[in-house]
């Protein structure tokens, strides 16, 4: 099926409520995407769908129209604390998105109401909020929806409530899977009637997501959504309206040229990602003080409470910059993003197919670049052969400005900045580490100078991949860095203080006697340790349980040390004959004794 319209609405063999048309029309959403027309019929038609389509292909639509039909129809209307439909997507972002879209059409349909459950606010607020105004469609993150059916203390018996549940929606489901899902995903459904339609949503398939299929999905029909032209054996996983492109250079010069870049685009909209939160936050700043006359929004998966309004006021935005973590990369429809830049390679090949794919949607056009560094050009054919994903070379970026001075200057002027700094340099590399292509990603390959020039660092960090490892090519700050402050002076002030304390404690371990230490004492000591520690053990063993008196024992030691002299050769073993005696009662014990010392010690 190709991944281009497919006729008008009416052209569904079911008809659609007036209310959905009205809305669609006023949306205007004139034509059906395939997988929308594939999906919706199947659905009303009380089959179970696991449908797999390339981003950015209104897969949103095709699940959202049929569980408003399936309510419409339903014979015995919803109360206020009955739920008929639960979608469940991995980020708070997406489902932002989707209760954006639901709310659009339930304005024509007052009877139902929808409630959002995700991260990010007070679980007690949802619960109140929940029990005050009911709910007839969830959309939800796994989380947070797991906490709710433990809230029955609290008063909501959300488990009761989804008794008369219609439609499950499983959106971005090998992404749910992937971020470690599966066990909160086994809790949910284990609160759900068996009797349900069920969609599986998503735009690659895995191993793990066939198991959901078969143990989530009864008899479900599968529905696979390709690139037009593109051959069933060579599937291009990314939207046909896309150019995708990569550009070589060097990782002291990859920051500039990124500057450079935003620059020559600043009235186009833009997101840009990064492999982790520390460089989110670094670079994020930076760009914020580089770039002027541009919304510059930093979003990455650590951020709790701001999440949900910057990427709101992001989507409203015409132009712009968003800076972020893969945390972006599923299922967010941002409208008109004109370039997707990765910044750095993220781990995860599938994830790269899924950044590309919020630019270039439903047919629009898009741009997507991918900054790489010399040793990393392998990857363009990796990514070509193992995702379906063929990228054009770019010509370096042209009018590069050496910015790196300037966040320099930032670091020198507040700690926060250096300390972020830092923090991202280490991130990096530890991400580079847990690559998943590892034959092109290696740590050992890095130019740690290089890179850390490329983060615009003060000094080298103190991290295990650096240790033991010297850098006379990396010129240092010259300025003591333990002496830049916080611009914020309650951090600063907090920071002095631990400073304070930390230097008295170094005083007291060094006026306190120093604890003596075996190990830093000459050999011949530590020996003779070892000896009173062996006699003081045999003594407390003869006085447990052996059958020789003292004096028996004074005999036996006598003898033992004739022995040694006689293996020196200081006596003859005439003389040593004539020396050894010993009574009766301990004859045999010493006869044992002296064979088994002649038999270990003689030459």
């Amino acid at each position: 099926m190709d991944n281009t319209t497919e006729g008008k609405w009416d052209s569904l063999p079911v008809k659609l409520n007036d209310g959905i048309t009205q809305t669609l029309n006023e949306l205007g959403f004139t034509h059906m995407t395939p997988v929308q027309s594939a999906c919706i019929p199947l659905f009303m038609r009380n089959k179970d769908v696991a449908a797999e389509a390339v981003t950015g292909s209104g897969k949103t639509l095709a699940f959202v129209i049929p569980i408003i039909e399936i309510l419409i129809k339903r014979e015995d209307k919803l109360k206020k604390m009955q739920v008929g439909a639960l979608i469940v997507t991995p980020t708070r972002e997406l489902a932002l998105q989707i209760s954006e879209v639901m709310g659009q059409f339930l304005q024509k349909f007052p009877q139902f109401r929808q409630i959002l459950l995700i991260g990010g606010s007070n679980p007690i607020e949802d619960v109140e909020k929940f029990k005050e105004q009911g709910a007839n469609i969830l959309i939800a993150t796994p989380g947070r929806l797991e906490d709710m059916f433990r809230r029955k203390a609290d008063g909501l018996d959300l488990a009761l409530s989804v008794k008369f549940l219609e439609v499950l929606v499983l959106d971005e489901a090998d992404r749910l899977l992937d971020m470690g899902f599966e066990a909160s995903l086994n809790v949910i459904l284990g609160y759900l009637p068996k009797q349900r339609r069920t969609g599986l949503f998503s735009a690659t398939q895995t191993q793990e997501l066939e198991k959901l299929v078969r143990a989530g999905l009864r008899n479900p029909v599968r529905i696979t959504v390709k690139e037009k032209g593109v051959a069933a054996s060579c599937t291009q996983k990314t939207p046909a309206r896309l150019c995708n492109y990569y550009t070589i250079c060097r990782a002291e010069d990859k920051f500039n040229s990124l500057v450079a870049f935003l620059r020559q685009h600043k009235h186009e909209k833009q997101l840009v990602f990064f492999s982790t939160c520390a460089c989110v936050e670094y670079f994020g700043r930076a760009l914020e003080a580089l770039i002027k006359s541009v919304t510059i929004h930093c979003i990455h998966g650590k951020m709790t409470h701001k999440r949900n309004k910057i990427f709101s006021e992001f989507r409203s935005l015409k132009s712009g910059i968003l800076v972020c973590t893969d945390v972006m990369a599923r299922g967010i429809d941002i409208p008109e993003v004109h370039w997707v830049l990765q910044y750095d390679p993220p781990s995860c090949a599938s994830a790269f197919v899924h950044r590309c794919g919020r630019t270039a949607r439903i047919g629009n056009q898009g741009n997507a670049m991918v900054f790489l560094l010399p040793m990393e050009e392998s990857y363009v054919t990796f990514l070509s052969i193992n995702q379906k994903c063929p990228l054009e070379q770019m010509a370096p970026v042209s009018d590069v400005v050496d910015v790196l001075p300037k966040v320099k200057a930032l670091a020198l002027a507040d700690r926060a900045m250096f300390d972020r700094g830092m923090r991202a340099f280490v991130s990096t590399v530890q991400a580079y580490a847990k690559h998943e292509c590892s034959l092109i990603f290696r740590v050992k390959d890095l130019d740690f100078v290089a890179l850390a020039r490329g983060f615009a660092l003060l000094r080298m960090p103190r991290m295990p991949e650096l240790k033991g490892k010297n850098f006379p090519d990396f010129i240092e700050t010259t300025i003591d860095t333990d002496n830049i402050r916080y611009k914020d002076k309650q951090r600063e002030k907090l920071r002095q203080k631990l400073l304070i304390e930390l230097k008295e404690k170094r005083e007291e371990r060094a006026a306190a006697p120093k604890r003596h230490n075996d190990k830093n004492k000459a050999w011949s000591k530590q020996k003779n340790r070892k000896d009173r520690r062996r006699k003081t053990a045999a003594k407390r063993n003869r006085d447990e349980g052996s059958e020789m008196d003292d004096e028996d024992m004074k005999e036996l030691l006598k003898d033992t040390r004739l022995l040694k002299r006689l293996k020196k050769g200081q006596i003859s073993e005439e003389d040593f004959e004539k020396q050894v005696t010993a009574g009766p009662k301990i004859k045999t014990k010493l006869n044992t004794e002296i064979s088994n010392l002649y038999k270990y010690s003689l030459p």
